[in-house]
């Protein structure tokens, strides 16, 4: 046999001992037996207990057979990614839990008749009607406030990264962190406040003035950041080639920034779509139907949820008709970020040659 064959079957000497691919399921499991085990024994009545302690353990286990088997280094490299895990399973554990009561429960009374039927003369004690009236409200409401805050917030961005130098951009960044930061009663407030000054009733358009000036802040700061992942030399390239910057502007930084300026829309949207004190200061809420948001009380379905669980002791009725609108109301904000991501892929710029 050759010397070269002698030293193919001789193990390496640079590479150590490893955990076989299957360790970390084994560690889980091991460790929610145990912590199961020590969750019964201590009398502790709470899954969540439970569960905390099976995540220490198996930080813990983690660490003590990696260090045995691998060598300290090796250990603290896996003991980190431990920790990534167990934050991540504490963090989507509470959202799908709510997901999981939100449908449960609103399932109960979601039907075409409760998306195409509004209270009208329904008591709230009583079962029947819908929430039909709230979702054309809150569609006409976040609507008007999207074609209010989202072009005036990416073009405040615009400003800030292409063109904004000396105290006016400081300025205004200063004041897009303060604003990022009110409450939305503040809001409603100031829009009140105005409505006072002019003797004007409750209107669903107020409400979007209301929501727009929450949106702008946040529109601004998530279009800001993706304006700077823009490559300079992007810029430089055009620039070099005559074009003005206004068209280079419109033309490559924006399209390449596209996705990420769009998520940053469908966030602020996400947020005050959710948003009842506003609504409930200027638009004061309607059960019958109102199509018109510059004239009249209307509803939202924010408004609609606090209204209906603020009428729901003793009555079933009402209460299951706060939690299918709370479902309505995921599922909108859900189908809205499923379009502007495809809007985004479709107008994001093409990789390929």
């Amino acid at each position: 046999m050759s010397t070269a064959a002698v030293a193919d079957k001789r193990p390496s000497t640079l590479q150590g001992a490893s955990l076989p691919k299957w360790s970390p399921y084994a560690i889980v499991g091991g460790s929610v037996v145990l912590g199961v085990l020590i969750g019964l024994v201590a009398g502790l009545d709470s899954k969540v207990q439970w569960g905390l302690i099976a995540g220490l353990l198996y930080v813990l286990g983690t660490y003590g057979i990696a260090a045995r088997v691998e060598g300290s280094r090796q250990a603290k490299d896996r003991v980190a990614t431990s920790l990534v895990w167990v934050a991540f399973v504490i963090a989507v554990v509470p959202l799908v839990s709510l997901l999981w009561v939100t449908i449960s429960r609103g399932v109960k009374v979601l039907d075409i008749y409760f998306l195409t039927h509004s209270m009208g003369v329904v008591a709230d004690s009583q079962p029947g009607g819908g929430a039909y009236a709230a979702i054309i409200g809150s569609l006409e409401q976040v609507g008007l406030a999207t074609l209010i805050g989202a072009p005036i917030g990416i073009l405040t961005a615009v400003y800030l990264v292409e063109y904004g130098r000396g105290r006016l951009a400081k300025s205004v960044t200063f004041f897009v962190d303060v604003m990022t930061g009110i409450p939305s009663i503040v809001a409603g407030l100031f829009i009140l406040s105005i409505m006072l000054i002019f003797d004007m009733q409750p209107f669903g358009f107020a409400g979007s003035l209301a929501l727009a000036i929450l949106m702008m802040p946040v529109v601004v700061r998530s279009t800001e950041e993706m304006l700077k992942l823009v490559p300079n030399e992007l810029r430089e390239a055009s620039l070099a080639l005559g074009v003005p910057k206004w068209r280079t502007i419109l033309k490559v930084v924006l399209p390449t920034s596209i996705g990420g300026i769009t998520t940053g829309v469908m966030l602020a949207v996400a947020r005050i779509a959710g948003e009842t004190a506003p609504v409930l200061l200027l638009v004061f809420g309607n059960p019958f139907i109102n199509n018109n948001p510059f004239e009249g009380a209307q509803s939202s379905l924010p408004l609609f949820i606090y209204q209906q669980y603020a009428n729901s002791a003793g009555a079933n009725a009402a209460y299951d008709r706060a939690w299918a609108a709370s479902l309505t109301l995921i599922a909108f904000v859900m189908i809205l970020n499923l379009v502007a991501r495809g809007i985004a892929r479709w107008k994001a710029p093409k990789t390929g040659r």
